[in-house]
This record gives C-alpha cells, structure tokens and sequence, in this order.
C-alpha cells in the first residue's frame, strides 16, 4: 500500500481527535445556542473550551477566537472584512506577496475591483520574502499587510516576526495565513503585533471544516471587521450559523494536542526529512526552495528532465505525492508561487510536493527511486542543472 506524503494537503485525524468529535456527534449532540437546559450547555461548554484551547496556541484570549469552516474562509473574512473601515477612513492601500495562498489573493483581486490599491511583493529567489521589501510597500494609506507564515508549495517560512518588528510604528493591520504553521512554528504566531491569524483544523489532524481566524485586540480594540454573512449573531456577528460543536470540539482537541506534543513532533518529521534528503539524493534532484528555510515536513523537488504528472503516476504504488497545492490541483497552469521565484518552465512542470506528519511511516525509497529511474528522462534545452542536496535549491 502506498504511504501518503501529501499531508500539506490534507493530515490524517488523530485517534484522539476522532474520539472527541465522536463524542459531540452521538452523545453530547446539543445545539450551543440552547442555554435553557443541560444539552446546550455542555455544547456552549465543549465550544468554550475549544475555544481557550485555540488561543493557548497563539497566546491570545478565548474572546479573540472566532470560529470558521477553515482558512479559506478566514481569510476572506480577514482581507474582505476589513473594507468599509478602509473605504470609511480612505486606507485603501493593500500589501501582500505573489507568493499567498489563493484564498488570499483572489479576495485581494476582488478588493481592487472595488477600489483599492493592492501591491504585491515578490519573493526571493528561494522562496521567501524580504521583509524590507514589504515595509518599502507600505504607505501612510495603507490598510492591510497580509503575509502567509508557510508557503504552502514549497514549504519556505516566511519571515512574518521581522515583519511584525517593522510594522510596530504603522497603524496598518497585519494579518498571516497561517494553515501550514499553526500547532507546528508555534513561536512567530505569539508576536503581539499580528492583529489577524487564519488557521485551519485539518491541517493539524482535526476533521475538515472548521477552523479559525484569531482577531487580536490592538489597545483593546478588535480589528474593526464586517461580517460576510448575517444572520443570528453566532461568533460576535461575525459568523453567523449554528456552530458544529464536533468539530469545534476537535480542533480544540487537536490543539492541546498540538501544544503537548510540539516537539517530539517535530523531531520526527526532521528525522523523516534528513532520511528524505539522504535516500533521494542518487536521483540528484533540484530544490524548489532554501532548504535551510523550510519546515521540517514539507518540500519542493524537480528530478531534472522528468515532468511531474509521470512521476506522480510512476510512484504511486509506493508513495502518494503531489505537484504543489491541492487547492488548485484542477489548473493545468505553473504554479504562481514557482513562477515567481523565477523559475524555468521545465523546472516547473517537474516540480513535485512531499510533506508527511509525525503519524507518516517511511515508503520504500529503493522502489520509489526505481519507478523514478524507469521514466525516460526529457532533453529540455533551458533546463537547470541539478543542485545537490546540501545547496540551496531555488538559486
């Protein structure tokens, strides 16, 4: 059976997790808007708790945490939010990164149909972004900087604790996306100067469809966001609905966990990425990213001459794997995040997404290498040569 390595996708829901939710699905099934018998009040207790769980994480307070149905959703809560206060005090200016998620600029796009300015700052040659590139964006009208704190692709951290540093005299909110980090780079969340933090349950082995955007008070002040639906007043207004009390339950659940365990986790997935790295490198493949800024579960590789769809098939009896994110798998484009780090054509058509979790069990390299060497290799003339495997891979 093949192992899956395409947890930046999606992880699997820890047993611990499971239970949890299973337990607010068949017995403790009460709706938390009920505060008239016990029911509903165990429910709102589940959701509160939940909710402390959350914010332990990022070192915010239980009433800062308004629950979603993932990041997507956060993010567009984040970034279109936040346009009647810009259109209201005429801060109409935006800044972001080529880099982001979809579900970051595409609300952008949607923002600038409307009237605002956005700017969006390109990323190194190794996959991250400079953070005096974006203080040099910023303007005195400029209402929101919104920088990823993983990338997705590639897995390259980006630096949003020096951001956060060279924002601290600008009014301008900074919000980070922050689905590949959360309950992993625990650290850089805590900085009090990021105002907005979107998460997501199903990338820290909760179920998909919840998850978070954390609205840090600033001087006691919430980040002075519109709701994008109306209708019951659930979260402060915010996000109204009934609340799906299971899989509040199980990301809070997947948090606490996330804060026990954070570092034998994370030795883990560096022991798999060193044994990763070692394994792979007789097929010398080029890096899609600093190697030395990356998490420890998640890379970005091209085998030279090989394109990603056959690889993908090729290995598909050892190894589930992928060509970058999931969320936008049905494009038959390059990726925009290879593209802008300036990458060549055939660098990414070859481009390949591993990333596994401290559950994931090694493949078998040695079949994983054959099937690599079985596919006949393509001559691309503009072709980069490969990197070896200590060497930065995206020079």
């Amino acid at each position: 059976m093949a192992v899956y390595l395409d947890c930046a996708a999606t992880a699997p829901v820890d047993s611990r997790v499971q239970r949890e939710v299973m337990t607010y699905l068949g017995v403790e099934f009460g709706n938390a808007g009920s505060r008239h018998h016990g029911f509903g009040a165990r429910a709102r207790s589940a959701v509160e708790k939940a909710r402390v769980r959350v914010a332990a994480l990022v070192g915010a307070t239980r009433g800062e945490i308004i629950f979603t149905s993932g990041a997507t959703e956060s993010n567009n809560l984040a970034l279109l939010g936040l346009a009647e206060h810009g259109a209201e005090t005429g801060r109409t200016h935006l800044v972001s990164t080529r880099i982001e998620h979809k579900s970051v600029l595409e609300p952008l796009q949607a923002l600038s149909a409307r009237g605002f300015e956005v700017t969006l700052v390109a990323p190194e040659a190794g996959g991250w972004v400079d953070p005096q590139s974006i203080l040099e964006a910023v303007r005195e009208d400029t209402l929101l900087v919104s920088v990823m704190q993983v990338n997705n692709e590639t897995g390259v951290i980006q630096p949003i604790r020096e951001i956060a540093r060279l924002l601290r005299n600008h009014p301008a909110y900074l919000h980070v996306d922050a689905a590949q980090g959360f309950g992993k780079e625990t650290s850089p969340l805590r900085d009090p100067r990021i105002d907005l933090i979107s998460i997501s349950g199903h990338k820290i082995y909760a179920p998909k469809g919840i998850g978070a955007l954390v609205t840090r008070r600033r001087k006691g002040r919430r980040p002075p966001l519109s709701p994008l639906m109306h209708g019951g007043g659930q979260e402060l207004g915010l996000r109204p609905g009934t609340l799906p009390v299971p899989l509040i339950a199980g990301l809070g659940k997947a948090s606490e966990l996330a804060m026990m365990e954070h570092e034998e986790r994370n030795a883990a997935c560096r022991y798999f990425k060193k044994v990763l790295l070692k394994k792979l490198e007789p097929l010398k493949p080029v890096f899609n990213g600093e190697l030395d800024r990356t998490v420890p579960q998640i890379v970005n590789l091209t085998f030279p001459g090989i394109d990603s769809e056959e690889a993908i098939e090729a290995v598909s009896r050892v190894a589930a794997i992928s060509n970058g994110s999931a969320c936008t798998s049905t494009s038959e484009s390059c990726s925009h995040v290879l593209s802008a780090q300036g990458l060549d054509e055939a660098r990414m058509e070859g481009a390949l997404r591993l990333s596994w979790c401290h559950l994931t069990s090694e493949p078998d390299w040695n079949g994983f290498i054959r099937a690599i060497e079985s596919i006949p290799v393509a001559e691309h003339p503009g072709r980069s040569p490969a990197i070896g495997i200590g060497q930065a891979g995206a020079a």
